[in-house]
C-alpha cells in the first residue's frame, strides 16, 4: 500500500518511495511497478499524475482524480507556483546558504517528440540551498583521510530534469547515493557502512492552491525507511526543519 498523505474528492497525495517509478518509462521497460498503477489499483479509479519525481526520489507526489483538476494542477506547476522543498544529502560541506543560479541544457527522454522548432539551448534553472548539518567521519574514502557530508534542504524555483542533482554536482558537492551524477565511491561508503543503497533525495514538503477550494495545501513527508535510519546514524534527526521530523527515527531502519 502506498502512503496515502492527503486526500479529497479531486486530488490525492501519496508518499512515493524510493526506487519506485511514476509510470511506465522506455528507458526501464522491464519494470512491472508503477505509481501511477499500484496507486489506481489501490483506489479503484484512474490516477492523473501532476507532476514528476526522479525513481530514485521520495516524498511527496500529487495526482488528480479527473481531468479538469489534472490540468488545473499542471497549469500551476508549470506557471511554478508549486513551493517545494527537498532534503539531500551531498558529499563535502556546502555554504551556510546560497543560490545556484546555472543554466541546464534539456536533457529529454528517449521517447520525447523533437520538433523542429524545439531547441536544445540552456535553460535557466535556479536552486536555493540551507546547509542544516554536517559531519566528519574517520574513514578515507576518497583522496583525503576523512570525510566530509552535510545535510542540506533545497529550494528549486524552476522545474528542469534532474535539476537538484544537476545542481549539486555543478556546485561540487554531488547527492550521496545519485549514480549519474554522483560519486560512487561515496555511494559505496554509505553502501556497506550505514546499509543505505537509496539516493540521498527526498520532496519533504509541498505547498500549493487546491484547484477546487482555492484553499492552501502543505502537503509534508518527513524522511523514512533508510533515509531516516540514516539522519539518526549521523545525529541528524534533530536538525530537520519543524515539521519534517520523523515520528520515530528507529522505526526507519530497514
Amino acid at each position: 500500500m502506498l502512503p496515502i498523505l492527503y486526500r479529497d474528492d479531486h486530488l490525492v497525495a501519496i508518499h512515493k518511495p524510493a526506487g519506485l517509478l511514476v509510470h511506465r518509462s522506455e528507458l526501464d521497460r522491464h519494470e512491472t511497478r508503477f505509481a501511477v498503477q499500484l496507486l489506481r489499483d489501490q483506489l479503484g479509479r484512474h490516477v492523473h499524475p501532476a507532476h514528476r519525481l526522479d525513481r530514485g526520489t521520495s516524498g511527496v507526489l500529487v495526482f488528480a482524480l479527473d481531468r479538469d483538476t489534472a490540468r488545473q494542477l499542471g497549469g500551476q506547476f508549470e506557471a511554478q507556483a508549486v513551493a517545494k522543498t527537498y532534503l539531500a544529502v551531498v558529499r563535502g560541506h556546502p555554504p551556510e546558504a546560497g543560490r545556484i543560479d546555472h543554466a541546464l541544457t534539456r536533457r529529454r527522454d528517449d521517447a520525447e517528440w523533437v520538433g523542429d522548432e524545439t531547441s536544445d539551448a540552456a535553460q535557466p534553472a535556479i536552486t536555493d540551498f540551507r546547509r542544516l548539518a554536517t559531519c566528519e567521519l574517520p574513514f578515507a574514502v576518497d583522496r583525503y583521510p576523512t570525510s566530509r557530508y552535510a545535510l542540506v534542504e533545497l529550494t528549486p524555483h524552476t522545474g528542469r530534469k534532474h535539476q537538484l542533482r544537476r545542481h549539486l554536482k555543478h556546485l561540487a558537492h554531488p547527492i550521496v547515493g545519485d549514480a549519474t551524477f554522483g560519486k560512487g565511491h561515496h555511494n559505496r561508503f554509505f553502501q556497506q557502512q550505514f546499509g543505505c543503497h537509496r539516493m540521498l533525495l527526498a520532496c519533504a514538503r509541498m505547498q500549493l492552491v487546491h484547484p477546487v477550494s482555492g484553499a492552501p495545501l502543505d502537503l509534508r513527508a518527513p524522511p523514512d525507511g533508510e533515509f531516516a535510519a540514516l539522519l539518526a546514524a549521523l545525529g541528524w534527526t534533530s536538525a530537520l526543519p519543524a515539521g519534517l521530523q520523523p515520528s520515530d527515527p528507529a522505526a526507519g531502519q530497514p
